[in-house]
C-alpha cells in the first residue's frame, strides 16, 4: 500500500486534501491523471449498466433532500455506530473494534461508555441555523431514486422489471475511516436500483451478483483477487433480506467493492407510509397493484479506483533495473498514447512530434512530453499506465515513421505517420 500512495502521490493520481495546509484526514484530492482514471471507471459503469442495457433508467438526484426522507428511510433511527470516547487522549473508537472495551488501543486510557453515535453529516437551510431549518448530507444516494418512483413510472412508462442507475457523492460521518481512499467521509457511490415482482427477487439477485462480479473481471481484475461473500443474519442492514459482497484482496485484506442486496419492499411502503403518496406498480395484464422489490448492487467509485490500481500495479526486472509499470485495462488507463520527441534540442523533431500529437489527440487521449531523456520518459508513462508511447526522431524526418512502443509488451514497431491514428485505434477497441 505505501507503494501505491507514494505512486499517486508522484504521478498526479491522488492528494491529500488541503496538503498545504497540514492536510485534512482521510479526505482526499483526484490529480491530473487520477480524475482521468475515475471518470474512465464511472464511463465504463454507466456504459455497461445503462447504456448496453434496455431495462435501465439514468438519474442525477440532488444531494439536500427533505429531512423527512432521512425519517422514512430509518436513517435517522437506525444509521449510526457505538461510539467510545477516550477520556485521556480524547480519541473516538468503534465499539466493535476494540478488544477491550474499557482500555484505550493507543494510550490505554479509560474509556467512556458506549453511546450511539448517528452518521449522517448535519447542517441547516437558509440563514437561521435552527433545529427546524436541519437538513442533512445524503448518506446514500438510493433514496434518491425511491423517491422519484413514481416520476420515472409517469415520464418513462417502464414495464416490470426495471432500473435506475446514479453516480453521485455521499457523505458518512464515519468514526474511524482508513486505509487510504477505501473509507472515508466523502465518496462517490455508483448505485443500481432494480425493480422486481417478489417471487422474482431471488433470481433477480442471483443474476445481479453474477453480472458485477463478471463486470469487475471483465476490465481486468485477476479473479484470484475477487471473491463473493454472503452477509450473515446478523449483520445485514435493516432493510435488507439478504446480501452479497464482492470483495477484493486488498493490501491490508479482504474488504467490500460493491454490495448486491435485496431490500424487499421497505423502501417505497416505508416513503409511501410518510408522504401519503401511493409508490404502488400497477400490472395492466393483471390488473393488480403491488409495491415491488428492489435489488440493489452499491458500489464505491474510490474504493474501485483504489483495487484497480493495486491490481494493475506491477514491479519488474529489466536489465537489471526496476520497472514499474501499471498493467490498467485500456478502457481505463488514463492516457491512451505518449509522443515523444527522440532530441528535444531539434526543432524540426519536436515540431513533428508535436503535430503528430495535436492530430491524435482529436480522436485518442494523448499527451506530448519532452520534459527528459527517452528512457526516463518511458518509465514516467509505464508508471501512469499510458498504453502506447510514440517516438519521433532522426529517421522519422526522411522516412515520415515513428516508433510505437507497447507498455505491457515493450516490443517497437516502425509505423508511418499516415497510418498511424488508424495502427491505434485498431489496438484500443
Amino acid at each position: 500500500m505505501e507503494k501505491i500512495v507514494s505512486l499517486c502521490k508522484r504521478r498526479g493520481f491522488i492528494f491529500q486534501s488541503s496538503d498545504i495546509y497540514g492536510g485534512l484526514s482521510n479526505t482526499w484530492d483526484y490529480g491530473p491523471y487520477g480524475v482521468e482514471l475515475k471518470n474512465n471507471l464511472k464511463r465504463a459503469w454507466w456504459k455497461a449498466n445503462v447504456y448496453e442495457r434496455n431495462d435501465i433508467f439514468g438519474m442525477d438526484a440532488a444531494i439536500l433532500m427533505h429531512p423527512k426522507v432521512w425519517e422514512a428511510s430509518g436513517h435517522v433511527q437506525n444509521f449510526f455506530d457505538l461510539k467510545s470516547d477516550c477520556k485521556n487522549c480524547k480519541k473516538r473508537f468503534k465499539s466493535e473494534d476494540l478488544k477491550d472495551k474499557n482500555k484505550c488501543p493507543e494510550c490505554g486510557g479509560a474509556l467512556t461508555e458506549a453511546k450511539a453515535f448517528n452518521l449522517m453529516f448535519k447542517t441547516y437551510q437558509g440563514p437561521v441555523e435552527e433545529s427546524g431549518n436541519e437538513i442533512y448530507m445524503r448518506p446514500e444516494t438510493a433514496q434518491g431514486m425511491f423517491v422519484n418512483f413514481l416520476n420515472i413510472l409517469d415520464s418513462r412508462h417502464p414495464k416490470l422489471p426495471f432500473g435506475l442507475a446514479q453516480i453521485g457523492k455521499s457523505f458518512r460521518n464515519e468514526i474511524t475511516p482508513g486505509n487510504f481512499t477505501f473509507r472515508t467521509r466523502e465518496f462517490e457511490q455508483m448505485e443500481i436500483e432494480y425493480f422486481v415482482r417478489p417471487l422474482d427477487a431471488d433470481r433477480a439477485l442471483d443474476e445481479w451478483i453474477s453480472y458485477r462480479f463478471n463486470w469487475y473481471l471483465g476490465l481486468g481484475i485477476k479473479k484470484e483477487s475477487l471473491r463473493q461473500r454472503q452477509h450473515d443474519k446478523d449483520e445485514l442492514a435493516h432493510y435488507a433480506r439478504a446480501c452479497t459482497d464482492v470483495e477484493y484482496n486488498f493490501p491490508f485484506g479482504w474488504s467490500e467493492l460493491e454490495g448486491i442486496a435485496n431490500r424487499t419492499d421497505f423502501d417505497l411502503k416505508q416513503h409511501s407510509q410518510h408522504s401519503g403518496k401511493d409508490l404502488q406498480y400497477f400490472d395492466d395484464a393483471a390488473k393488480e397493484r403491488f409495491y415491488p422489490y428492489i435489488i440493489e448492487p452499491s458500489g464505491g467509485v474510490d474504493r474501485a479506483v483504489l483495487a484497480f490500481l493495486v491490481d494493475a500495479y506491477h514491479e519488474e526486472k529489466v536489465r537489471e533495473d526496476l520497472r514499474v509499470v501499471l498493467k490498467i485495462h485500456k478502457d481505463l488507463a488514463p492516457t491512451k498514447v505518449a509522443v515523444l520527441p527522440l532530441l528535444r534540442n531539434r526543432p524540426e523533431i519536436v515540431e513533428l512530434a508535436k503535430k503528430i500529437a495535436q492530430d491524435l489527440k482529436k480522436t485518442i487521449v494523448t499527451v506530448y512530453d519532452d520534459t527528459g531523456a527517452i528512457g526516463k520518459l518511458y518509465r514516467r508513462q509505464d508508471e501512469v499506465g499510458t498504453l502506447f508511447c510514440v517516438t519521433v526522431d532522426v529517421q522519422s524526418l526522411e522516412d515520415k515513421q515513428v516508433t510505437v512502443r507497447d507498455r505491457d509488451t515493450m516490443q517497437q514497431e516502425r509505423i508511418p505517420v499516415e497510418k498511424l491514428k488508424e495502427y491505434l485505434s485498431n489496438k484500443l477497441v
